[in-house]
């Protein structure tokens, strides 16, 4: 099968064009006949070997799939041959074929497109786990959601509005947050031309942040926590600028704050039962217009490490999206 191969760890320029052998499914997962893949930040790390899961060499990048089911295994109930499905796979998404477990496969929900199948688990799974297990974001409360425009920024500016939070949305160009504020954020913050604490600070009257929301980290992190109210939750969603943060310890000591994990795939992994409720409230989101996916660009499978590049530039609005002809 065609592949946008891995064959040496590095950046998105070492990925080729190459031949893979078709999956073989286990008992309990589902083989996809791939429409699309959605491009997330830890395909960037994954092809450099930093992420958590390494997988092994040759493989192809791409976690967020929707295509066909071609095959099931036996163990599997809930989805069936021929139906249309959408999967978290980790990796091998740019791929003609690939293999999900099945607790990570569901079917596309009728009236669905590939691309808004193949873009919505990880961005939106990610941003609601963050803010309603992890934060526990309560109707009226102040939310600052850092890297705002990116994928699982603008997923958290419009879950947070369902919520009944309060959204302010931070970005480093006024493009991106004239899009977050489409998007539904109350207010905004160009964190490369104003101060970030100084405006935050402003912005609360001198309260500060009851929740904030960073995928990005870097020289972002000690502002933001700076930022935070009595009482507040800082959640560490990633770290987009480049590396994890070095924060002062006596900060979430004097304003009584939380610093909060949110590691998604984990969530879903041990708490299906729970992930899969979020998803249905997702679901429900969507089809009532609620909330939608961004997509800043559709590229070819051929063109899939330049997709991985534009996001590692943070060139990207939204989501990009991998099609698989």
């Amino acid at each position: 099968m065609r592949a946008l191969v891995c064959n040496s760890f590095g950046p998105p320029e070492n990925l080729v064009m190459d031949e893979l052998d078709e999956p073989e499914i286990q008992p309990n997962q589902v083989l996809i006949q791939v429409k699309a893949c959605g491009v997330n930040f830890p395909d960037t790390l994954i092809i450099q070997n930093q992420y958590q899961f390494k997988p092994d060499l040759p493989f192809a990048p791409g976690g967020e799939v929707s295509g066909i089911a071609t095959k099931v295994g036996p163990e599997v109930k809930h989805i069936k041959e021929g139906n249309r499905v959408f999967a978290l796979t980790g990796w091998g998404g740019f791929a003609e074929l690939v293999a999900a477990d099945a607790h990570k496969c569901l079917p596309v929900p009728e009236g669905m497109d590939d691309v808004t199948a193949a873009t919505t688990m990880y961005n939106f799974g990610t941003s609601l786990f963050a803010l309603k297990q992890r934060a526990q974001l309560q109707k009226g409360e102040k939310l600052l959601v850092l890297g705002a425009s990116g994928g699982v920024g603008l997923a958290a500016v419009q879950i947070a509005r369902q919520m009944g939070a309060y959204v302010v949305a931070a970005a480093s160009t006024e493009e991106k947050l004239a899009i977050c504020r489409t998007f539904g954020a109350d207010e905004t913050i160009n964190y490369n031309s104003q101060d970030l604490k100084e405006t935050a600070k402003a912005m609360t009257n001198g309260k500060g942040f009851d929740v904030i929301y960073d995928p990005v980290g870097d020289q972002y992190a000690e502002p933001a926590v700076r930022s935070l109210a009595w009482g507040g939750r800082y959640l560490v969603v990633g770290f987009a600028a480049g590396k994890p943060s070095a924060i002062p310890m006596n900060l979430p000591l004097l304003k009584g704050a939380s610093i909060v994990g949110v590691f998604w795939g984990a969530f879903a992994q041990k708490e299906p039962e729970e992930s899969m409720k979020n998803f249905e409230q997702i679901l429900q989101w969507i089809k009532k217009g609620k909330v939608k996916q961004h997509i800043h660009k559709a590229y070819p499978l051929e063109q899939g490490a330049q997709a991985i590049r534009d996001l590692m530039d943070r060139k990207v609005i939204g989501k990009n999206v991998v099609i698989i002809d």
